[in-house]
């Protein structure tokens, strides 16, 4: 039923082609100018469209946006998408190893089964994967060093585009087609080699481009390098009164995989991430200062460990208008999604293989009715395919009260689908006040297919046995065939006062949601209830202040949100379906040039995130901070125009202590990075360029957590000189 993820590697890049060749032949559109990167220069109105279903200036804008713009992206050449999108405010990602990351936006670091879902990837409006089939990884799949800008969206953004939209949105937007052609070569330590190009060709009315990004990297730590390629294919075309986009994006990774390193004391044979990390290393340093070690943190104690993903995404935007103030936009589009991996941070090291399609449509309609009043309704429909497997190469096994099976532990089908409804208002209530109000109701199906025995059993029907070779229930539970349907509705009420031509004050009050994902519902264990799972909903209020100005532009945000049903796996291994937190905190960003050639560019946020509920067994207390969430995070960027050709980049980078525990007992003293960036303009075709990470080769670690008794680190990345050469043709 499965095959490995790379066995379609041929089929992928095919299908990409031949509907490349397809699109392109047919009538597409391109815009004279893309209007998310339109500026007037009498009011600085900067245009963002990630935050409602059509372009918005960002001073009318009813809630936070944050941009990260194409000289930044060319200046950061960016791998991992931690190398780009920690330059945002309030966001925050932790590297693992290879392209493995965890997010956090406005939030903790979130990790386990309730990480997959709290956070939203789009591509040009364009969700990357279906809303119950998450991936923590997900950023992964993204083209960030070739798009041509990223926004970002703090909290709740469910009323716009539905589930999933609970901590964050992150919308990367593809370039349009240009006249020209370029390609670069960047080289670093660890066989680090990263080719990148792209072609592009645009007449009148149309245009077409291709990119394409292939990255080599041997691993700073023992066999743990990786291959990824990145492509990506648009076409536009206009005509008349009709618009199209067509954009194919496709992400192959072949990755050796190195998971945490594990303080040897107090870890069980049963909840241990690797069987051999009291031999893997040793080390003096106490357990808490493990990640000081720098000859420990380069070791791989999960040789057997690997990831191999391929994706692959089609859409075509259709803009008609149908006459000076309504106009309607249709996008239908496909995506497959194929991984393949093994499981090291589990005691089974069990293999998991799954992959879904998807193929919908989002569409909406745009109503002027009079100068003041703007509708724009719609309705979303999505429907995917999934499978999902899990199987134990190691012999059976019982410890510690659990019976872990060799041979299959999960297999099954899931079919889902999504119908949502929405409408949208913005009214212009006089010269300053601007007021949107957004409404959308999300109806969601699973119908789930288990192909092997119900219940606790093996996959044949037959018991595990215990230590006396008695029968006991298996540790993994199967529900039976069965529907299941969630219903969410989710509301956004924004006010936007501008106060002046450069300055404007707002308020708005959204809402998130996460409908459970597929592997929450359906890949349980013994102890818990089938069925019993709602969806995860936030609430959030903030508060900002936005100016806008040719030397100075800055925003400043306070906020509170309150989360039921959160989903997160405890310290027992059990999923917790019906947890509770509150978020509060500030978030300032400042952009200031005191002077032509000086521009100084500031974030930071401060963050308190308590759990509102008690569970003994996990050792939360209400009150108790959310763990992997630090207080305090920023960056601080300053770059100098030396001349026409040269320009630098000093970054200090700051992480705030963090807790490792529910318990609050447990914790990571944070730290402090600096980046130096460098670029100079050789002539018109040539640029060469360089970085060095971690200048003063700090000793950190990119994650820590406290689990199962011990102490786990991911070892940062020590001092790293990049080398590149771009040339445009």
């Amino acid at each position: 039923m499965f095959k490995p993820c790379f066995s379609k590697l041929i089929l992928v890049v095919n299908l990409s082609l031949f509907n490349f060749i397809a699109f392109a032949t047919t009538d597409a559109n391109i815009e004279a100018k893309e209007k998310s990167n339109q500026t007037t220069t009498d009011n600085i109105e900067v245009i963002v469209v990630t935050g409602s279903r059509q372009p918005s200036t960002q001073l009318t804008l009813a809630g936070n946006i944050d941009s990260i713009l194409t000289e930044d992206i060319a200046l950061v050449s960016p791998v991992q998408p931690s190398d780009l999108l920690n330059r945002a405010t309030a966001v925050h990602i932790q590297s693992n190893n290879g392209m493995e990351s965890l997010p956090a936006i406005r939030s903790p670091v979130l990790t386990g089964p309730g990480a997959a879902g709290a956070f939203l990837f789009l591509e040009d409006g364009i969700a990357t994967r279906a809303a119950g089939f998450a991936n923590n990884n997900a950023l992964a799949e993204l083209n960030l060093a070739q798009a041509q800008k990223i926004e970002i969206i703090r909290g709740p953004a469910s009323a716009v585009y539905g589930s999933n939209a609970v901590h964050g949105v992150i919308n990367v937007l593809t370039k349009a087609p240009s006249n020209g052609s370029d390609i670069s070569i960047l080289a670093g330590p660890n066989d680090r080699y990263q080719l990148q190009g792209s072609f592009g060709s645009k007449s009148e009315k149309q245009g077409v481009s291709a990119n394409i990004q292939a990255v080599n990297d041997g691993g700073y730590r023992d066999n743990s390098g990786f291959k990824s390629l990145k492509f990506g294919l648009r076409h536009d075309y206009i005509q008349g009164d009709d618009r199209f986009k067509t954009v194919v994006a496709g992400f192959l990774l072949d990755q050796n995989t190195a998971g945490f390193i594990t303080s040897k004391d107090n870890v069980s044979n049963d909840n241990a991430s690797q069987d051999n990390s009291a031999s893997c290393y040793s080390s003096s340093y106490a357990d808490e200062n493990l990640y000081k070690d720098g000859n420990a943190m380069k070791k791989n104690c999960d040789n057997d460990a690997y990831r191999q993903w391929s994706s692959l995404r089609i859409a075509t935007s259709w803009q008609r208008k149908l006459s000076d103030d309504r106009r309607v936009t249709l996008t239908p589009y496909f995506r497959i999604n194929q991984m393949e991996f093994r499981q090291h941070y589990l005691p089974s090291k069990a293999i998991e293989k799954n992959n879904h399609y998807s193929i919908g449509i989002n569409n909406n309609f745009n109503w002027q009715l009079n100068p003041q009043l703007a509708l724009i309704m719609g309705i979303d429909l999505e429907w995917t395919q999934g499978e999902l497997s899990q199987t134990q190469q190691k012999a059976d096994s019982y410890s510690w009260g659990k019976a872990r099976q060799q041979g299959l532990q999960y297999n099954y089908k899931v079919a889902a689908s999504t119908i949502a409804p929405y409408v949208q208002s913005d009214w212009q209530v006089n010269e300053q006040l601007t007021m949107t109000a957004s409404i959308r109701f999300d109806a969601t199906q699973y119908r789930y297919d288990n192909l092997i025995a119900n219940g606790t059993t093996k996959s044949d029907g037959s018991f595990c046995v215990n230590q006396n070779n008695a029968p006991v229930a298996c540790l993994y539970q199967r529900p039976s065939d069965r529907n299941n349907n969630f219903n969410n509705t989710s509301n956004k009420l924004g006010l936007n006062y501008r106060l002046s031509n450069n300055m404007a004050l707002f308020t708005t009050w959204s809402q998130g949601f996460r409908a459970p994902q597929t592997t929450d519902m359906y890949r349980l264990q013994n102890q818990q209830t089938i069925g019993d799972i709602n969806s995860e909903r936030l609430d959030n209020i903030e508060l900002g202040l936005r100016g806008i100005s040719k030397q100075i532009t800055y925003e400043a945000v306070i906020y509170t949100m309150n989360k039921v049903n959160f989903f997160f796996r405890d310290a027992d291994g059990l999923n917790v379906t019906d947890g509770k937190t509150s978020h509060q905190g500030i978030e300032l960003s400042l952009k200031y040039q005191p002077i032509d050639n000086l521009t100084v560019a500031v974030n930071y946020s401060y963050a308190k995130n308590y759990y509102e509920f008690d569970r003994a067994s996990s050792g939360i207390i209400k009150g108790n901070e959310v763990d992997t969430a630090p207080q305090q995070q920023g960056n601080i960027r300053v770059a100098w125009q030396v001349n026409d050709s040269t320009a630098f980049e000093l970054e200090w980078l700051h992480m705030g202590q963090y807790y490792l525990d529910p318990a609050n007992k447990h914790e990571y003293a944070g730290h402090n990075l600096l980046q130096l960036r460098g670029t100079m303009q050789v002539n018109n075709n040539i640029r060469l360029f360089a970085r060095i990470e971690n200048l003063t080769d700090e000793i950190y670690a990119s994650r820590a957590d406290y689990a199962f008794g011990a102490y786990r680190f991911f070892g940062g990345q020590p001092r790293a000189l990049h080398l590149g050469v771009s040339v445009k043709f």
